[in-house]
C-alpha cells in the first residue's frame, strides 16, 4: 500500500441478535466462528445494500436485525474476491 491508500477498508454486515451479543462479549473485537449451516462470512462494502438486506436475513429469522460497520486493515482484505452479487453497487467479500 502506499502512503495515499487507506489503511483500512470499512465493511458493513447484516446481523442478527445473537451473533451482534457473541461479538459484544469479544470486546467489539471478533465475528464469532462460523457455524456449520452458517460455514461463509460475507461483509458488504456498501452500507445502503446492508440496510436493504437485514430485514430479508435477519428479521425474518430473529424478528430484529442490525447493520454493523467495522474496520478491517487492507492489506488484510486483499486476499480476498470482491463478489459482485447484484448492481454495481452490490458486493460483497467473499472466500479467499
Amino acid at each position: 500500500m502506499t502512503q495515499d491508500e487507506p489503511t483500512t477498508v470499512t465493511l458493513w454486515r447484516p446481523t442478527g441478535p445473537e451473533e451482534l451479543e457473541l461479538v459484544r462479549e469479544s470486546g467489539w473485537s471478533a465475528w464469532p466462528p462460523r457455524l456449520p449451516e452458517q460455514p461463509d462470512f460475507y461483509p458488504v462494502l456498501n452500507e445502503d445494500y446492508a440496510i436493504r438486506i437485514a430485514p430479508d436475513w435477519n428479521v425474518r429469522a430473529s424478528g430484529v436485525g442490525h447493520v454493523t460497520k467495522f474496520e478491517v486493515d487492507g492489506e488484510f482484505l486483499r486476499q480476498f474476491d470482491v463478489q459482485q452479487v447484484g448492481g454495481e453497487i452490490v458486493e460483497t467479500v467473499g472466500q479467499p
